[in-house]
């Protein structure tokens, strides 16, 4: 890439980058509500299918390590913030592809949504519960439901360019 293409891309990430924050901000705003509102343990049903709960996670999705020790927390932290500096990266070199760039920064938004969990309360805060006949989905939050989003981008992504390259 010439050095003028990249200075383009890099001013084309703004953009990116300000969609992340907003996830960011949506993520920790919501965070913030279920923290001030409900003590640990505590829900409301919504639908019949649906509560929101005050849960807190120290481990990965799905509680993955969930009951170690408490190293994890770091070791979370630091793969949060590396995905992070490469998801930026990313955005720079590739400012101009939409739908990567708009996967890439729910990505982000939401990574760096759960490393703040980490750092500031040493678990992440999940609130949304959802379940069926009696079976309960683990809790989660915004920030796990836009590296969702995110990362279906990213495969729906690889599947269009596959297909127009053939």
């Amino acid at each position: 890439m010439a050095r003028g293409a990249s200075a383009k891309a890099s001013g084309g990430s703004l953009p990116w980058l300000g969609l992340a924050l907003i996830v960011l901000i949506l993520d920790q705003f919501t965070k913030m509500l279920i923290l001030g509102y409900y003590r640990l343990g505590d829900g409301t049903v919504v639908t019949s299918f649906f509560n929101i709960v005050r849960a807190q996670n120290t481990g990965a999705a799905f509680s993955f390590l969930a009951a170690a020790s408490g190293w994890q927390r770091w070791l979370f932290t630091g793969i949060g913030v590396a995905a992070a500096l490469l998801i930026v990266w990313l955005l720079r070199s590739h400012a101009g592809q939409k739908l990567f760039s708009f996967a890439l920064a729910f990505i982000l938004g939401g990574a760096v949504g759960n490393v703040v969990d980490r750092l500031h309360h040493g678990y992440v805060v999940d609130f949304l519960d959802f379940h069926w006949h009696g079976v309960h989905f683990p809790a989660f939050n915004l920030a796990d439901s836009a590296i969702t989003v995110g990362a279906a981008c990213l495969i729906l992504d690889e599947l269009l360019r596959v297909r127009r390259s053939r």
